[in-house]
C-alpha cells in the first residue's frame, strides 16, 4: 500500500470542462495523501464537471468544497480538521455552501464526523467515489448523507478530469487484504478488488487516443493484482498477475511509458522483475517499501518478509537493470523499536543507496493493533530519529543523483516549471524530476508530451537540470 506522501495536499481545480447539465456553481477539491486519492479526486472532479459544476478561482469562493482525506498519519488527519473548521465557519454565513468529506478519514470516522462538524453535507468513503453524483442528489433533496458501507467498485464509467495532459493514473486493484499492525488502509479502503485486464487495456487505449503518453498502474498492493480473479494456467499458476497485466497492455499504441505502484516485498517476484527488464515501455523505477531494516520489527509489523528477502529483490533488480531507481517507504520509532534496531534501518539505507525514501515516524492509528501496545516511544525519540533518517536519505539521494551528471537522459515533458516560466520540466525513465530551457533553439518551445534528450549539467538530491535537443 502506498504510505507515501501522507502529509501532502494536492489542490484541484484544473482546466474547466463544458457543463453537461447546466450551471450548478463552482467546486474546489483538496486532496491529501497517496496516488490512489489523487486518482479518486480526478474521477470526482470529472463527475462534478459532468453535473455542471465549474472550477472555482479559489477554495473560499467555491460553492462546493470537497476534502479527499488521508488517515495514514495523524498530522494529515489533523490538517483536515483545521481546513474543515474554516469551511464550517463560512457555511454559518452561507448555508448554500455544500461541504463534503471523502476518502479515508470519512470512512474511518463515519457518522462521528457529523457530530464533530455538523455543517457537513456528505461524508463518503473511498469506495463511493464514483457515486458522487448519486450522493449529491440526495444532498440536494435536503439530506445529510453518510456513505461508508461496503460497496463493490464496478467498472468505472465516469470520466476523470485529469490533472495532467501527459501522465495518467489507471487503477488496477482497489483495497488491501494485508494486516500490517500499524496500518489503517485495509479498514478504510476495503478488501481487494481487481479490475479485469480487458477493462484496464480499454481505459489505456482511450487515454492514448486523448494524447496521454505515460500511464501509472495503481494499487494499494499492486503485486496482489488478480489473485481475486478466477483462472489457472496449464502450468498451475494464477492466470491473472501483475506480470501478465503488464504484458497484456504493453503494446497499447501511443503509450510511451508504463509505471506501477505500490509494491509489497512479500509478492514481488523474479518473474515480474524479468518482465520489467524485457518490456521496453516499463520504466526502470521501482517503489518497494521496506518499512524497517530489522527482522524483529518487521515481524511485529506483520510485514511477512525479512531484510534478507528484501535485499535479494534489490539485487535481482540491479542484476537485470543496473541503472534502475529504487524508492521506498520507512517507519521509525515503531513501538518497542530499540536504538540498535533503528540503527539497522539506517545501515540498510546506507547499504542499498535508495534514490528516494518516504520517511515517517510511527503514528498510532485507530483500530490498529500497534496503537494499543504499551511500548510506545516518546515524541522526542521520534523527532530525533526522523531528523537523522532524513539527513541520511537526502545524502544518499544526492549520491545517487551524481550518476546522471553529464549523461544524456530521455525526458518526457510534462509542463512548465511553476517557479520559472522559461523552463519546462519532466522526468527521466527512472523518475528523477528534470528541468531544462523551454526554448528549443529553433523558434519553438518544448510542449507537454514531447520526448527530449537532455544533457544533464546540474544534479541535486531529488532533481536534475540540463539542456535539451530533439530525442
Amino acid at each position: 500500500m502506498p504510505e507515501t506522501g501522507g502529509m501532502t495536499a494536492t489542490f484541484l481545480p484544473a482546466p474547466s470542462a463544458p457543463a453537461a447539465h447546466g450551471e450548478r456553481g463552482s467546486y474546489w477539491i483538496t486532496t491529501f495523501g497517496c496516488q490512489m486519492n489523487k486518482a479518486d479526486s480526478e474521477r470526482m472532479a470529472g463527475i462534478l464537471e459532468s453535473m455542471g459544476y465549474r472550477e472555482a478561482s479559489g477554495e473560499l469562493e467555491a460553492d462546493l468544497v470537497l476534502y479527499n482525506t488521508c488517515t495514514i498519519r495523524d498530522n494529515a488527519e489533523q490538517k483536515v480538521y483545521s481546513y474543515l473548521g474554516r469551511q464550517a465557519q463560512r457555511k454559518r454565513t452561507n448555508p448554500n455552501l455544500t461541504l463534503v468529506v471523502a476518502g479515508c478519514v470519512a470512512q474511518q470516522e463515519g457518522e462521528s464526523l457529523l457530530r464533530r462538524v455538523p455543517e457537513l453535507d456528505l461524508v463518503m468513503g473511498p469506495q463511493h467515489a464514483n457515486r458522487l453524483d448519486v450522493l449529491l442528489a440526495q444532498v440536494e433533496q435536503g439530506q445529510q448523507v453518510v456513505a461508508t458501507g461496503e460497496h463493490h467498485i464496478l467498472e468505472d464509467i465516469t470520466t476523470a478530469r485529469r490533472d495532467s495532459a501527459v501522465c495518467a493514473w489507471v487503477n488496477v486493484i482497489y483495497g488491501c487484504n494485508e494486516r500490517c499492525t500499524y496500518c489503517v488502509v485495509p479498514s478504510v479502503r476495503g478488501q481487494e478488488q481487481s479490475r479485469l485486464p480487458e477493462a484496464i487495456r480499454l481505459e489505456m487505449e482511450g487515454l492514448a487516443a486523448q494524447g496521454f503518453k505515460e500511464i501509472t498502474l495503481l494499487g494499494q498492493n499492486i503485486d496482489a493484482y488478480g489473485r481475486d480473479l478466477p483462472g489457472i494456467t496449464p502450468e498451475g499458476r494464477r492466470q491473472h498477475t501483475l506480470t501478465d497485466l503488464l504484458q497484456a497492455v504493453h503494446d497499447v499504441d501511443g503509450i510511451e511509458r508504463i509505471r506501477f505502484a505500490t509494491s509489497h516485498p512479500r509478492y514481488f517476484t523474479e518473474r515480474l522483475i524479468d518482465a520489467c527488464a524485457d518490456l521496453a515501455k516499463v520504466c526502470e523505477h521501482f517503489h518497494i517499501p521496506f518499512q524497517s531494516g530489522d527482522d524483529a520489527v518487521l515481524k511485529a509489523m506483520a510485514r511477512g518478509y525479512t531484510v534478507d528477502r528484501y535485499r535479494r529483490i534489490i539485487e535481482r533488480i540491479r542484476q537485470r537493470m543496473p541503472d534502475a531507481a529504487i524508492s521506498a517507504d520507512v517507519i521509525v520509532a515503531f513501538p518497542g523499536e530499540t536504538d540498535a534496531q533503528y540503527r539497522r534501518t539506517l545501515a540498510l539505507i546506507e547499504e542499498i543507496g535508495f534514490d528516494q525514501v518516504n520517511t515517517a515516524a510511527y503514528s498510532p492509528r485507530p483500530n490498529t493493533p500497534a496503537a494499543t501496545w504499551p511500548d510506545q516511544l516518546p515524541e522526542a525519540v521520534k523527532v530525533e530519529r526522523l531528523q537523522e533518517l532524513n539527513a541520511l536519505v537526502e545524502r544518499k539521494a544526492k549520491e545517487r543523483s551524481a550518476r546522471y551528471d553529464g549523461r544524456l537522459e530521455q525526458i518526457l515533458v510534462e509542463g512548465t516549471n511553476p517557479k520559472d516560466a522559461t523552463q519546462v520540466m519532466g522526468r527521466t525513465r527512472t523518475n528523477r524530476l528534470t528541468f531544462f530551457p523551454a526554448d528549443r533553439g529553433d523558434g519553438r518551445h518544448w510542449q507537454p508530451g514531447d520526448l527530449a534528450a537532455v544533457r544533464i549539467d546540474a544534479v541535486r538530491a531529488f532533481s536534475l537540470s540540463g539542456s535539451a535537443e530533439l530525442a
